[in-house]
């Protein structure tokens, strides 16, 4: 009997707890149009209906709750948030080797949290933040920020900074050496160093593991080279240490043989990807290793010339246009990545534009950039597709992303985690 009464007592007071607590609030999206990312098609009409933080129906015609909140978007499509693999949130326009020596990490820290809210006012509410060139775990700070709701910007997943050999592709070469200045990457130069430094950043917070595999590159009449750092060994080493705590690894690698290396190993992308041997390209495939080409920062360089190497960048990007065709054709699976950093935030969805440009299909690009991507960042069930359950980030764009995906560089409505976060006042 006095047990009855202890549950009934327990169970009263929970109905009364939960009677106190708000309903999450509910918002119904309406547009012309809606975006089937995976079908590669658009519904028209377009809804979405969104309770608290998630979606709780999306088509053409969504139930329309009592109280819920409904805006009209009008002659827009609305779309999954853009997702960006490729970021550089501590980095900005002008010399980079010199920001890690010029300015200090909270300068840095700083620059990184306006950088964040540039990128998600521009539709990016994912990204993979590829490294703080030198700024430690402070992007782990920044992430932190963003999803207690302290400052504005997109899902993050961050590595502190990436690993690098002595002498490797970001250890300030060309530096007077008696001054030591210091390496933009973490050191390891062996498996077990490797490993080391992953715990390390791990324990500060990181998310995945960045690796420099290749550097510096070299075209030279049309043949690509570039040194590798890490042996297949080496790298196969980080994979079982990323495995074992569920991370994973990406490579900033543009070749051979490196990049052999790192598909045999087993990595999660394989970043820039400039060329690619037929038996990697096929390795790709079968592991689904994804290519992200960072076409975007490669075309900045050409209309932003660093010390003069506008028209070798220019034969590169070239060089490498004609390589994506052949990945494509091989059957390698890509993700968006734009590289931002060096250029200005909250513009790189013009990398979106240049992967159409060089021969992928609008749907094909939405697809790497939105399925894709949202697998590459181990929230495949979560976000990139406007699906129930899914988180609710959404944005509109004007006009139609598969007839021209130029629209994406201007938004005109941005929803992340249910919060409206912009809204153009013409809509």
């Amino acid at each position: 009997m006095r047990l009855s009464i202890l549950a009934f007592i327990l169970v009263s007071a929970a109905q009364a707890v939960q009677a106190q607590q708000p309903a999450p609030p509910m918002t119904v999206l309406h547009a012309d149009r809606l975006l089937d990312v995976a079908g590669g098609k658009v519904l028209s009409p377009g809804e979405v209906l969104v309770v608290g933080e998630r979606i709780r129906e999306a088509g053409t015609q969504v139930t329309r709750p009592a109280g819920a909140v409904v805006i009209d978007l009008g002659d827009t499509t609305l779309m999954p948030g853009l997702i960006d693999v490729h970021t550089h949130l501590f980095l900005h326009p002008g010399a980079e080797d010199l920001q890690t020596v010029e300015e200090s990490v909270p300068q840095r820290t700083l620059i990184a949290a306006a950088a964040a809210k540039a990128d998600v006012m521009a539709g990016f509410t994912a990204e993979r933040d590829m490294g703080t060139e030198g700024a430690g775990c402070a992007d782990v700070a920044v992430r932190n920020a963003i999803n207690s709701g302290s400052i504005p910007g997109p899902r993050m997943r961050v590595s502190c900074n990436a690993i690098d050999i002595v002498g490797g592709h970001e250890d300030a070469i060309g530096y007077n050496p008696a001054q030591h200045v210091l390496s933009n990457a973490d050191y390891a130069n062996t498996a077990d160093e490797i490993v080391a430094t992953m715990r390390e950043q791990r324990k500060g917070g990181a998310d995945f593991t960045k690796i420099y595999e290749t550097g510096p590159d070299h075209l030279v009449d049309g043949v690509f080279s570039t040194p590798y750092q890490y042996t297949e060994e080496q790298l196969a080493a980080a994979v079982a240490e990323a495995n074992r705590t569920g991370s994973f690894v990406g490579v900033h690698c543009t070749g051979e043989p490196g990049a052999s290396y790192a598909a045999e190993a087993g990595v999660a992308s394989i970043d820039h990807a400039y060329y690619l041997l037929p038996e990697t390209m096929k390795l790709m495939h079968e592991k689904q290793i994804y290519a992200v080409p960072t076409f975007a920062i490669s075309e900045y360089f050409i209309e932003h010339p660093v010390r003069g190497l506008g028209s070798y960048d220019r034969s590169e990007l070239a060089f490498h246009a004609e390589q994506f065709k052949k990945q494509m054709a091989a059957g390698v699976p890509f993700a968006v990545g734009s590289d931002v950093g060096p250029f200005p935030h909250g513009t790189q969805a013009r990398e979106y534009e240049l992967m159409a440009q060089y021969g992928m299909s609008n749907a094909d690009v939405l697809r790497a950039g939105l399925i894709n991507g949202a697998k590459l960042l181990r929230w495949a069930d979560e976000i990139g597709q406007l699906k129930p359950g899914f988180y609710a980030d959404v944005i509109a764009v004007n006009g139609n992303p598969l007839k021209n995906i130029n629209v994406l560089a201007k938004p005109v409505f941005v929803m992340k985690n249910g919060e409206v976060l912009m809204r153009n006042a013409n809509h």
